[in-house]
Parts: C-alpha cells; structure tokens; sequence
C-alpha cells in the first residue's frame, strides 16, 4: 500500500522555486548587492538670497531717506505773503518816476516810489557800503529782494549767513544800512519785514517767496544786471551818476498807508542756518 505523500508547503515551494537557498536569491552567502544610489540635497543659494535683500534695504533706505529730505525742505515753505508773520505790505503802483534828485522815502528803507534811472545790480550781489537808496528801489522795481542790515548790531557769523543767502541768487541783493532801526530788514516791491536774528526762518521764507515774482513787482522780465554798478557802486549821499543801463521814465503814482500782517498764535519759529 502506497504511503500517504505530504502536502508541499509554501515554505518548501519557495524553496523549490528560488527561494533564498535556490538559484540567485539575494542571501547574505550568494545574492549580489545593488549598489546604493548617491543622493544629493538640494542646496539653496543663501549668498544671492542674502545680496538680494541686502540690496532691497538698501533701496528702502535711500527712498525713506530721500523722501524725509523732500519733506523736510518743503516745511518753511508758503503759499502765500500772509503766512509770513511781521510783513507789511504797502501799495506802491507801477508807473514810478525817475529822478535824479535824492529822494525823501516815507519807508526806511524803501520799499517803492520814485528812483534813479540806474538800477543798482541784484544778481545776488553783496555789497560791503551802504548802497545808494535810489537805486536800489529801481532793482526793486525790477523784482529784486533787498536785505540790509544794521553793522553796528550784527556780526560778522550773521553777515557771512544773510550772504549765504544772496550770493549766487537773480533777484536778490544785499547791503548795509547805516542807522537801520532793527539788525535786519529785507525789503520787495511793497513789502518788508524786520527781524532781530538771522536765524530767524522768515528771512529765507521772505526771500524765497517774494524773489523775482511774479505780480508782486511792477517790472516783470527785466533785468538785473548791472556790472558798472558792482565795479563801482554809488554810496548813500552821492549825487545822481549815469552808471550802466537805464530805463525810460514813467509817471509817478502814489503810495497808501501800509497794513501789517496777523501774528500766528505762537511766535514764530527760528532755526538755525546752515
């Protein structure tokens, strides 16, 4: 009698079929390893990363920066004459006669009315004399800003900060004024302003507004050169002297009583110059 057979296994399968101990199986006596493969991480590029925004700080930094320059020199600036505390203003119309004579001004100093047919030369010019009065009304007249200042009550600091603020400007000039009431006063067609200090803020707010505007002088387009008048400048009590150009003559009008701008509810402010 045949003897029973035992079932195969799947244990005894896989052996019979290739299983670790047959043919090619990966065992740690006979199979083949697969070599591992290298992996490489990605690296990331923390160099151009870091230039980058150190570049976009940068940028930041010089807008904030140009931005707050633009700022700040726009903060003493106005809009109008009456926004400038102390100013009178007067009413001296177009159409003022040329004289040879010296003239008896009701305003020290002048701010309009009868002159000399020479303009005295206000391309930003500093004077060291007391120029003659005449002709400085006639660079009013064409637009110019005046700044005087008493020497006896200024120094040399304040006289090297008023010309920082002439030299170099068309429209603008500048001089002593022998016995000035206050150590400083500019003057336009139909304006003036005097102040005690020149730090004070209304001097370059005056100037900057008022030089060479248009409305505010009679005269607009004319010029204001005169380099026979810088050569040799007429002082205060010399007599009439052809010296450089000259316009025609006009008819004279007549003056009004000034009128004084409204102080602001706080004094005004002073900084100083640069």
């Amino acid at each position: 009698m045949a003897k029973d057979r035992k079932p195969a296994t799947g244990t005894g399968r896989s052996a019979g079929k290739g299983g670790s101990a047959g043919r090619g199986g990966s065992s740690a006596s006979g199979g083949r390893n697969r070599p591992s493969a290298n992996v490489v991480s990605p690296q990331r590029p923390w160099g151009l990363i870091a230039a980058a925004l150190a570049v976009v700080v940068f940028a930041a930094a010089v807008i904030t920066y140009a931005v707050v320059q633009v700022n700040k020199s726009k903060e003493n600036d106005v809009e109008s004459i009456d926004e400038i505390d102390g100013v009178q203003t007067f009413d001296y119309a177009a159409g003022q006669d040329h004289v040879t004579t010296e003239v008896d001004y009701t305003e020290d100093p002048p701010v309009g009315g009868p002159h000399d047919g020479n303009w005295a030369d206000c391309t930003g010019t500093v004077y060291d004399v007391d120029i003659r009065h005449e002709n400085a009304v006639h660079g009013l007249e064409h637009g110019a800003v005046w700044i005087t200042y008493n020497p006896d009550e200024v120094s040399d600091d304040d006289i090297a900060t008023l010309a920082d603020l002439v030299e170099g400007e068309n429209g603008r000039m500048m001089s002593p004024y022998a016995g000035l009431d206050s150590p400083i006063s500019l003057q336009s067609w139909n304006h003036q302003l005097k102040v005690d200090s020149a730090d004070d803020i209304r001097i370059e707010q005056f100037a900057d507004f008022l030089t060479l505007r248009t409305g505010e002088f009679p005269e607009p387009g004319a010029s204001c050169e005169n380099p026979a008048f810088v050569a040799s400048p007429l002082v205060e009590g010399d007599a009439s002297t052809p010296i450089g150009e000259s316009d025609m003559p006009t008819t004279p009008t007549p003056s009004a009583e000034p009128t004084t701008t409204e102080p602001a509810a706080t004094e005004p402010t002073e900084t100083s110059a640069p």
